[in-house]
């Protein structure tokens, strides 16, 4: 049976896989207890990474013209226009 997806607290996942990668560096894991944060790392990775791509999504709907074309803008363009 698939586990549904719910969607990810990127802020939250981020934060968790901070603290495993600190865990893991930290050298103080037993080697079961290293492969144990290891999984929950690479689990929160692609988490964080389906959340990235699902709002990378959203936006590329919000900038999609009518004709079905994208507009790109550059986010962080200054008062004069330039990038």
């Amino acid at each position: 049976m698939a586990r549904k997806r719910t969607a990810v607290d990127f802020e939250k996942a981020l934060a968790e896989l901070e603290a495993r990668v600190h865990q893991l560096e930290s050298g103080d894991l037993s080697l079961e207890d290293a492969l144990k944060a290891f999984e929950e790392g690479i689990r929160l990775t692609r988490d964080c990474q389906q959340a990235l791509t699902e709002a990378e999504q959203k936006v590329q709907l919000l900038l999609e013209k009518s004709d079905g074309s994208t507009e790109r803008t550059d986010f962080f363009e200054d008062e004069d226009g330039d990038a």
